[in-house]
This record gives structure tokens, C-alpha cells and sequence, in this order.
């Protein structure tokens, strides 16, 4: 099934502004007078009641990270030789479906313990409620270090980042949340650890058998949505302008799916009071020429769409892609079911676009997000609250025409109100960095991404040059071991700039770049092959 994404766009989106207050992403150390909180010393006594066994093993000092699957403690466990050993233990909410926690720990124990994978050391069950014990890794918040990072750590870290994920990639674990609270990094003994598998998923040949498990599951609960729906050639079209600060919802209430060109649907009443639909051909002259009835739709400020008509009529001719209308027909349809877990700003445009065929070039894409966070100094780089408000953004960046060409590829079609040059990406991280942009443009044979016009170009330029005004990195609520986390505002600490080796970025850097943000993901750069890149060529496995 095809699909169609139709987006208005008056200026080149602005990507993360950096003016608005983000929740901080931070280690441990901040937590460290947490124990002395009511809340704190409350969740860790109720942990030790719902799994007294823990209490024989482990002393818990701290709650270190908080999210929506699972909490976080610190604590310390007492070694035969009389030394403490720190642990992490994630306690993951009773109301977790077991396949995916058992799938979690199997993902650990056989692909984790190496190449920058965090391990599993025990694992604690009582009744519902599971614990799992991993090495505590100390490690620096990624926002406090950014603009201090050397040119070579970045490297070091883009290096180990995809050592960790050529490891998950050979077994066929999609990580699917990738992002750099989720790779833990210790400046100063130079460890990584890549962590939280609560939403990955296998390939078609995984080797994590409980993986498979978990992808039939979702695959049946997709088919199961759409038993009703009788396909015929259609697109998906969300159309109207993009709101400026939308609901996260309104990315799921404003997709509805429109027919090809060349197709009618009607919709009869059954005997069973039940909408019946048929399809029948139908040439584009009658198609233009048959009478409907529209539902005007308006976005309100949460972003949702809401109806002025009532009923639907029982036969008319759907004909609203691509206007500002949503007709009955279109609205009476079901919505594409995919997978599309992760945290915003780092999704990939297949998931954006709810492409149901995806795969390890997912978490490429996210590495390609970090990757151009160090390149820049920026983070979070992208900031939207839907995934269409997330793909402009894409475009603003990649382009829209080859943004549109891309999406081609893995059968969806989008469509854009105006045309959006791709950048430079060069010129994009040197001006968001503060540098002045001497060297030349990428060759096409590398970069490929020259802007077909020259006035719009400057206006990105200008853009940039805006945002290279606005605070260079702002806090994104994320917490170490776990997805999402209680956040803590602006709290964060400017660590002094190395600014060695940043005069002389390689182009090899930004070639790696454009390769990992290749909006294709058949033709994305895998990890295996980001490893034998020349940006890493006297760097060894």
C-alpha cells in the first residue's frame, strides 16, 4: 500500500530552536541527594517489600532515573572478598507485558557483556514485579560535555557507538531508541555502554528467538486493527498547515487515507447496521464530476482535528487529497498500524512515515542525529511534538525533493506545499558551532545535496546564522539506564571548550554524516560498514 504525507510550508522550518526550557539529560551525580527526598526513601522501602529478596543482596543508595516502563536504583552489593561492587538495578513496572521483559533479558544476556553492550548480572522476580541487576557504569550527562569534547573523542565515540551497534545488528536486535542517554560514556576511563532494550525488536532473522515473539504479537495486533478494512490502491495524505506547537497527538488524529487518482469508494449500509465498503474504477473526469459532501477540519491549539458535519453520506466520491478538507470516506478509514517507538528528534523518516517494513538502518539514522549534534554542538538537534512537524524538519536539513524521492522508495508519497534546498553539511555544522565556514562545498560525489536555488539557500543560511545566536546546547529530559525520565530543567554545567582538532574537520566526517542521514534506508550506511569508513581509518576494531 502506498501512502501519501502532505505537508504546508510557508518558510524553512526552523530545527530546534534552543529558546524553550527542555528537561536536563544527566548521569547519576545529580542524583545525589535524592535519598534524602521523602519520595525517594518512600519508593526505595516499597521496592525492598515487592521484592524482599533483594534486600540479602544489595544495599539500594539512590533512585537514579525514573520513566514511564521502568525506575533506576544505585546500589552496592557486598563482594566475598569484602570490597563493594555498584549496581544498577532497573525495576521494570508490573504492568509490562512478560514476552517484552523476557525478550529485554534474553537480549542482554546473549548479545550484551561486550563491544560496548551493557550485560545482565542477575535478575529478580516476584510475582509481577522484575528486577534486573547490571554494571553501574559512572558516566558524564552527554549535554554537560558536548561543547567541551575534543575533536578525537567525538571520534572515539561515534567509533564505539557503532561497535556497539554492529554487536545488537548481528543477532538482529533493532534497538530502536537510540540516542545518548541511552550510551552511557565514561570521559575518563574511556568506557561505553549501550543500554535499554524495553522497545527493541528482531528482524526477520533474529537470532533472539524471543524477539519473534514480540514482532508476531505486534504484526497480529496490526492485522487485528485493520480486519475490517478492505484495501484497495490507496495513499495516506495529512494534510493542512503544520502547527507550530502541536499536540504530541495530532500526529495520530490527523492521518487519514486517501484513494489513487483513478479509484471511487462507496460506502453502503450493511444489514448488520455495519458500514460496508466497495471499490469500483472509475476514469478521473467522473471522479472530478461525481458529488460529495466534506467535513471542514480545523486545528485547534491541541493539535486535533475536530468535525462540523455528522453522518456520512452512503455513496459519494472521495476527491480531498491534497486540499484542506477531509471528507467522510477518508475520515471512516483505518489508520496504518507500524512500529514507531523512539524518542522525538531521533526517528527515522520510515518511521515517521509509518513504513511497516523496518529495520537496523533505524538506529543509523539515530546515530547519524548524535553524530550531527557533535558535528554541530547542538542537542537535541531536532525538536518537534509530532512526526509530521518532525519530517519538515527533516526536510529543512535533507531537502524536499529528495526527501519526497526517498519516500518513494519504501512506498509512501509525500507532499510538500513548497520546495526546501537541502544543506550544506559542512557549512550547517560550522556556523551552528560558531566557525567561520572557509571550506568549499562537498563535491556531489560525496555529498550530492546542491541547492538547485540560490535564494533559498541563503535564507537557510540565514537560519543558521540565526541559530548560531541561541544558546548552543539546551537540556532534553532523558536519564541514564531508561528511555524517559523525571527531568530537571535548565540545571546543567558548561564544561570549558577543547577546541582541538575542530579547526580541521575532515571531510570524511561529513561524508560519514551524510551517509548515516541517507533519508533511504536501503542504501543507509550500516554499522559494519561506518566502522571500515575512512573517518575511522587509523582506528582498530
Amino acid at each position: 500500500m502506498e501512502a501519501s504525507l502532505g505537508i504546508q510550508m510557508d518558510e524553512p522550518m526552523a530545527f530546534s530552536p534552543l529558546r524553550d526550557r527542555f528537561q536536563a539529560d544527566d548521569s547519576s551525580k545529580k542524583y545525589e541527594h535524592n535519598f534524602k527526598l521523602p519520595g525517594v526513601k518512600k519508593d526505595i522501602e516499597k521496592l525492598y517489600e515487592a521484592v524482599p529478596q533483594l534486600g540479602n543482596v544489595f544495599k539500594i543508595k539512590d533512585k537514579i532515573g525514573e520513566g514511564t516502563f521502568s525506575s533506576v536504583y544505585l546500589a552496592t552489593a557486598q563482594l566475598q572478598v569484602g570490597s563493594e561492587e555498584k549496581i544498577a538495578l532497573k525495576h521494570l513496572i508490573p504492568t509490562s507485558h512478560p514476552i517484552r521483559i523476557a525478550a529485554e533479558l534474553q537480549c542482554l544476556t546473549e548479545a550484551g557483556g561486550q563491544d560496548n553492550v551493557m550485560g545482565v548480572k542477575y535478575c529478580f522476580r516476584k510475582n509481577d514485579h522484575v528486577v534486573i541487576a547490571m554494571p553501574y557504569l559512572e558516566h558524564e550527562s552527554f549535554l554537560d560535555i558536548l561543547n567541551s569534547l575534543s575533536f578525537q573523542e567525538v571520534r572515539e565515540y561515534m567509533f564505539n557507538l557503532f561497535k556497539a551497534l554492529k554487536r545488537i545488528h548481528h543477532f538482529g536486535i533493532v534497538h530502536r531508541d537510540v540516542k545518548p542517554s541511552n550510551f552511557l560514556y565514561n570521559r575518563r576511563l574511556k568506557k561505553y555502554a549501550l543500554v535499554d532494550f524495553g522497545l527493541a525488536q528482531g528482524t526477520h532473522d533474529t537470532k533472539i528467538e524471543l524477539l519473534k515473539f514480540v514482532q508476531s504479537e505486534a504484526q497480529q495486533e496490526s492485522c487485528s486493527r485493520n480486519k475490517a478494512h478492505v484495501s484497495t490502491e490507496n495513499k495516506i495524505s495529512l494534510s493542512g498547515s503544520a502547527p507550530k506547537e502541536p499536540d504530541l497527538r495530532s500526529a495520530t488524529k490527523t492521518s487519514v487515507k486517501r484513494p489513487y487518482a483513478n479509484a471511487q469508494i462507496q460506502i453502503k449500509q450493511g444489514k448488520d447496521g455495519k458500514l460496508v465498503k466497495q471499490s469500483k474504477t472509475v476514469d478521473v473526469i467522473s471522479r472530478k464530476l461525481a458529488k460529495k459532501k466534506t467535513v471542514s477540519t480545523k486545528v485547534v491549539n491541541s493539535g486535533v482535528i475536530k468535525k462540523t458535519a455528522s453522518s456520512c453520506p452512503t455513496s459519494l466520491t472521495c476527491d480531498c487529497y491534497a486540499t484542506d478538507k477531509v471528507c467522510t470516506i477518508c475520515l471512516s478509514r483505518h489508520q496504518q498500524v507500524a512500529p514507531r517507538a523512539g524518542t522525538p528528534g531521533f526517528r527515522a523518516p520510515e518511521v515517521l512515515t509509518k513504513c511497516p517494513n523496518q529495520t537496523t538502518a533505524i538506529d543509523m539514522w539515530s546515530a547519524g542525529v548524535i553524530f550531527l549534534s557533535l558535528l554541530s554542538g547542538r542537542y537535541p538537534f531536532y525538536k518537534a511534538s509530532d512526526d509530521l512537524t518532525a519530517l519538515a524538519q527533516i526536510m529543512t536539513i535533507r531537502g524536499s525533493r529528495e526527501t519526497i524521492q526517498a519516500a518513494k522508495t519504501f512506498g509512501k508519497s509525500i507532499l510538500c506545499s513548497k520546495e526546501i534546498p537541502a544543506q550544506d553539511l559542512r557549512k550547517l555544522c560550522e556556523r551552528l558551532r560558531g566557525q567561520p565556514s572557509n571550506a568549499p562545498a562537498l563535491t556531489s560525489d560525496t555529498q550530492g545535496r546542491a541547492s538547485p536555488d540560490p535564494a533559498s539557500s541563503e535564507k537557510t543560511d540565514q537560519k543558521a546564522s540565526y541559530l548560531v545566536q541561541t544558546s548552543r546546547a539546551q537540556p532534553l529530559g532523558n536519564s541514564p539506564y531508561e528511555g524517559d525520565s523525571r527531568g530537571y530543567g535548565n540545571r546543567f554545567h558548561e564544561c570549558p571548550a577543547n577546541l582541538e582538532g575542530w579547526g580541521e574537520v575532515p571531510d570524511e566526517a561529513y561524508d560519514l554524516l551524510d551517509k548515516l542521514l541517507d533519508l533511504n534506508p536501503a542504501s543507509r550506511i550500516t554499522a559494519e560498514e561506518a566502522l571500515l569508513h575512512p573517518f575511522f581509518k587509523d582506528m582498530s576494531l
